[in-house]
């Protein structure tokens, strides 16, 4: 696999592009330390940036919860994005945003840290092109759980949160799994490590209340696509019978798009779906729309326009 660090073409860094191996930090960087990193993962199709306005807002707020503002305006960088994908010549490709403190301290108060941001972009095809859209995956339940909002800042796209992610993929992976679903500390149905889970039941999209992990814009367009199929969606308190007994389940997310669930496994529990009508229909619906085609109803369910 080639390392991230060691690539051809150029990265936005700080106000303007330089060649990807010279992007680079110091080792006493304080984010590095403490953990206060705010990302963005963004999709491009054909060259154009999936719901980039949407995306750079979520990035700001990050900053905020966080306690610091970004040096650049929203729409600075949003022209940053487009100006990284034309500078790389790429038409689909995945953008990675990044704001972070500075080296000016590595005590846990670095309030006058310089903040410095960067977007990277490079060709990392969508799941249709990995021929993973119809392939479904096999979670395991993990031990971790994702914190309540009072303990972490869960609404924030923080680097730091992230390790809860790794060691639960880590730990599902090693078991053969795909993946892992998280409860929240009441048992609740929170998420995977990195996207939303939705069950479909009765003809109806559910997806557990973003109040202990990180809501996702992929969900939200979803979401949009699914009601103007005529399907209805909620946001509630999801448990974990419920999940289990399920129509279909799928997740969703900026990496994995829509991707359905086939396997959730865990100490005394065991449950399986299949691959339905309506996650078939929300993928290509979901295609359609990136690239600029109309998604039409039928039978309930969104399907790609001829």
């Amino acid at each position: 696999m080639l390392s991230f660090d060691d690539r051809d073409g150029l990265i936005w860094f700080d106000g303007a592009l330089v060649p990807w191996q010279e992007a680079r930090l110091h080792v006493m960087t304080h984010s590095l330390h403490a953990g206060g990193a705010v990302f963005e993962g963004i999709r491009a199709y054909d060259g154009k940036i999936f719901r980039a306005h949407d995306h750079i807002a979520r990035l700001q707020r990050s900053a905020e919860i966080l306690g610091y503002r970004l040096p650049n305006a929203a729409l600075e960088l949003v022209k940053a994005c487009e100006a990284v994908i034309w500078a790389n010549e790429l038409g689909d490709a995945y953008l990675r945003p990044i704001a972070w403190r500075g080296s000016e301290s590595v005590t846990v108060a670095a309030s006058n840290a310089t903040i410095h941001v960067a977007i990277a972009a490079w060709d990392w095809p969508t799941p249709p092109d990995r021929g993973e859209s119809a392939a479904g995956m096999r979670l395991a339940l993990s031990c971790w759980r994702r914190p309540r909002a009072d303990t972490a800042p869960t609404a924030s796209k923080c680097s730091g949160l992230y390790m809860i992610g790794t060691l639960a993929r880590h730990a599902a992976n090693a078991q053969g799994f795909d993946d892992a679903l998280l409860l929240d500390l009441d048992g609740h149905v929170a998420e995977t490590t990195a996207a939303n889970i939705v069950m479909v039941t009765g003809g109806t999209l559910v997806s557990p209340r973003a109040d202990c992990f990180l809501d996702s814009i992929t969900k939200r367009h979803v979401f949009e696509l699914a009601r103007q199929g005529g399907l209805a969606v909620e946001e509630r308190t999801v448990s974990l019978k419920e999940l289990c007994a399920a129509d279909e389940v799928f997740v969703v997310g900026t990496a994995v798009e829509i991707r359905p669930v086939i396997e959730l496994a865990g100490p005394e529990l065991q449950a399986r779906w299949s691959v339905g009508p309506c996650t078939r229909g929300l993928v290509a619906a979901f295609h359609a729309s990136v690239r600029g085609k109309d998604p039409v109803q039928a039978q309930g369910c969104l399907v790609e326009a001829e």
